[in-house]
């Protein structure tokens, strides 16, 4: 800004420009097209896969550690300590398979929606 002679001059940089650009993008609304919708489409298959054997692994992990404590720190709890590592060790060796059955029954689901979008598309 710049005052010279009475006269009021405003400029842009090339950088101001495109960060009100994305401002302004924010508050536009805009419809979703075919190739983002197929994007999100695709992408929502595997998240409720993926939340379950994560959740099923973390929680699996936490019982074998805890398995382990008791075997190492207190010989008096050996035999609970056992059963505790092996539901571990079977909870952690179930997390895969169960993703896999999930994402698959989501894939099955949602497959002819993907397949209309794709005919669309090509």
């Amino acid at each position: 800004m710049s005052n010279n002679n009475g006269t009021f001059n405003y400029t842009y940089s090339a950088n101001q420009k495109n960060e009100v650009a994305k401002i302004r993008e924010k508050y536009i609304s805009r419809e979703e097209n075919k190739m983002e919708l197929l994007q999100r489409l695709d992408k929502s298959v595997k998240q409720p896969g993926r939340t379950a054997s994560i959740t099923i692994g973390t929680i699996s992990s936490l019982f074998l550690g805890g398995g382990m404590a008791l075997i190492m720190e207190w010989q008096n709890f050996f035999a609970v300590g056992m059963i505790l590592g092996l539901i571990g060790l079977v909870g952690m060796s179930v997390a895969y398979p169960i993703y896999t059955a999930i994402t698959k029954g989501q894939r099955q689901k949602i497959a002819p929606q993907i397949i209309k979008l794709t005919n669309e598309l090509t």
